[in-house]
């Protein structure tokens, strides 16, 4: 069983266009479509494509994202604190062409009360006491301090589950300022995560990424391992990914995909991530499913999410790099 926490969950919109996005026009949608979303559950919804048991649980939900996450594709049944009368689940608006150019526009969410972050901490620790991993995803809610994930982070490793952690900014730095006592098992920084993580330039990491130069990227993403973290997992969007564990560093191509939406593509890294891992695969098969999953994901319009088989880890070319 895998255990996914969305902190801030969302319904996400999503707008394809039938052409480029013009600021200041007046545009027509080829499509629109809603679901029960936060990255969370995204991570959730690649689970259970891949026929893995999944339980799924959320910080502050209402009848609509319940509604959303049971008609959506497949069926998420989804635990978690009933936001209050004048509280409603934000909505993010994610813009995309037809060239695969995303657009995001996100609300801040609702804010929570102490009781209502107990409760949702509650639900998680329930669900995640004999389950093999908990995917902790996202953004923080209003009202959540920011050392949270941290917080769960602490009371979730005596329960024997490995921790997964994606998020990013003031959440992330606390996250890793709690370091080496609250470890976990799991990070999958971008190249601009990395750079605010270790100190690095985002924007070298990158240029280094698509030369083939991967030297200044896994020194990094040592700093991080060597800090208490036992996998990180560096998603360098088309020129693959580069993982890193206490054993060695590896480094993945990225099959060749037509980008059509980047929607849910980092969520499905991680997905594919856990999924090799928790059916016994090797470093190089973990990294392998992770690309194959988040490049899957890119080449699929607006937020449609892989199955299965729509990934091809034999498509990506593994080499261990120390």
């Amino acid at each position: 069983m895998i255990v996914t926490f969305t902190a801030n969950p969302s319904i996400d919109r999503t707008v394809v266009l039938e052409g480029p996005l013009e600021r200041g026009e007046v545009q027509r949608a080829a499509s629109v479509i809603e679901q029960a979303a936060g990255k969370g559950v995204n991570v959730a919804r690649v689970l259970r494509l891949a026929g893995c048991p999944v339980t799924v649980v959320a910080a502050g939900i209402d009848d609509a994202f319940q509604r959303l996450a049971e008609e959506t594709r497949p069926s998420l049944e989804v635990e978690g604190q009933r936001l209050g009368s004048g509280q409603r689940v934000r909505i993010n608006t994610t813009i995309t062409d037809p060239s695969g150019v995303t657009t995001k526009i996100n609300e801040a969410g609702p804010t929570l009360t102490r009781e209502q972050l107990d409760v949702a901490s509650d639900l998680l620790l329930a669900s995640a006491r004999g389950a093999a991993w908990a995917a902790l995803s996202g953004s923080l809610p209003p009202g959540a301090p920011a050392d949270w994930y941290a917080r769960l982070i602490r009371a979730i490793k005596p329960l024997g589950c490995k921790v997964a952690v994606d998020t990013s900014d003031a959440a992330l730095d606390a996250v890793l300022a709690a370091l080496p006592e609250a470890s976990f098992d799991l990070i999958k920084p971008n190249s601009d995560e990395l750079a605010q993580l270790t100190g690095g330039d985002a924007a070298a990491f990158e240029a280094d990424a698509k030369a083939g130069r991967l030297d200044a990227i896994v020194a990094a993403a040592r700093r991080l391992q060597a800090r208490g973290i036992g996998n990180v997992l560096v998603t360098l969007g088309g020129a693959g990914a580069v993982l890193v564990d206490a054993d060695g560093a590896w480094y993945s191509t990225a099959p060749s995909v037509d980008v059509k939406s980047t929607v849910g593509a980092g969520d499905s890294s991680v997905a594919g991530f856990i999924l090799a891992e928790v059916r016994g695969g090797t470093p190089a098969n973990c990294l392998a499913s992770a690309v194959a999953y988040g490049s899957a994901a890119a080449g699929l319009p607006g937020s449609t999410l892989p199955r299965p088989q729509d990934a091809h880890p034999e498509h990506s070319r593994v080499t261990k790099l120390a």
